[in-house]
């Protein structure tokens, strides 16, 4: 069964990846794409996410609404931007077409609740950047959020260092303020944390034979671009992790993942080292069977992803961004 997807992203380098991967993917459909600031300003993801559609001509694609989503956290902060990760629109070297850059979209995001009307139960959230927009529709539309059927979340980093300070995850870290409003109010949340997309890896052997034998020829310029940073920060590091990708997989690949549910807290420092950091209660007295609701003293319940079937992550990436079955050379 087609998975109905509206997605929310700071559209960088991973973003763009697992965008081409839903178009390539039978069993996903975007219905809309909700593009905020955080990797890049948001006028220049919404750039990205034109340009990005415009090179897959069936109607389908081309009828997917772009919404124009927050451009600054609810913490009123000017956000930081990182081209050197992602490049200025998120496309590594890449500035698209000047058509893009005057891209016609005003502030259109009430179209967000047009699309949540028509799907409803049928539509899954995924975030795969800041929360601020996501966060936005729980403050004013807090009984329409309700009946989302699922939301998948990029974000956190739970006992494992995290990519912006020692503990904290960018997504959270940006705006922890919008993290917590989501993870207090919505229901039926799963997220994945760096616990599991470290790991997602793309080897530079793997996106030369995707560039090989896979219809979209920028995936490499891409992922070299990116893994140069990577390399550059870790010389051990064997790839490109793909965080976003790992997270729409997730919505219709329950077995590539193991799960734990949780009590969780997301940390409202304005500043320091544990600004957006993300808690997990793991007391072993905190009987949460036996709990009424979804409360408890650590946070609101929500499942975590801790565990990654790579093998399965391989099969699946190489599957569809190649169009070829990759059962058999998964190692």
């Amino acid at each position: 069964m087609v998975q109905k997807v509206l997605l929310f992203g700071d559209v960088g380098i991973d973003d763009t990846i697992a965008l081409i991967y839903a178009y390539l993917n039978d069993d996903i459909e975007i219905v809309g794409i909700v593009a905020d600031y955080g990797n890049v300003s948001r006028d220049n993801a919404i750039a990205n996410v034109l340009y990005i559609r415009s090179l897959f001509p069936t109607q389908e694609v081309q009828d997917i609404k772009v919404i124009a989503g927050a451009h600054i956290p609810m913490t009123g902060e000017a956000p930081e931007y990182v081209p050197e990760i992602h490049g200025e629109y998120g496309l590594g070297p890449i500035t698209p077409p000047k058509k893009h850059l005057s891209n016609g979209i005003s502030e259109n995001f009430f179209e967000v609740v047009e699309l949540i009307n028509r799907y409803k139960d049928e539509l899954v959230i995924v975030n795969i950047g800041r929360l601020t927009s996501l966060a936005s529709l729980f403050i004013l539309y807090k009984s329409l959020m309700s009946s989302i059927k699922a939301y998948y979340i990029m974000g956190g980093a739970f006992w494992v260092p995290g990519n912006i300070t020692a503990v904290s995850e960018a997504n959270f870290h940006g705006d922890p303020v919008a993290a917590q409003v989501v993870l207090e109010n919505a229901k039926n949340v799963t997220i994945i944390p760096l616990n599991v997309t470290k790991y997602a890896i793309a080897t530079p052997q793997m996106v030369d034979f995707i560039d090989q034998m896979g219809s979209v020829h920028i995936v490499k310029v891409l992922l070299d671009y990116y893994y140069d940073f990577y390399k550059k920060r870790n010389p051990t590091i064997q790839g490109s992790p793909l965080h976003d990708v790992l997270t729409l997989m997730a919505v219709y690949k329950p077995g590539m993942l193991s799960y734990q549910k949780l009590p969780i807290h997301i940390v409202q420092a304005k500043s320091g080292i544990v600004r957006g950091q993300s808690i997990a209660d793991i007391r072993p007295y905190v009987n949460l069977e036996d709990m009424q609701t979804d409360e408890a003293v650590g946070g609101k319940i929500h499942r975590i992803a801790f565990q990654l079937d790579y093998q399965k992550f391989y099969i699946d990436l190489m599957s569809i961004m190649t169009g070829e079955r990759f059962d058999g050379y998964a190692k």
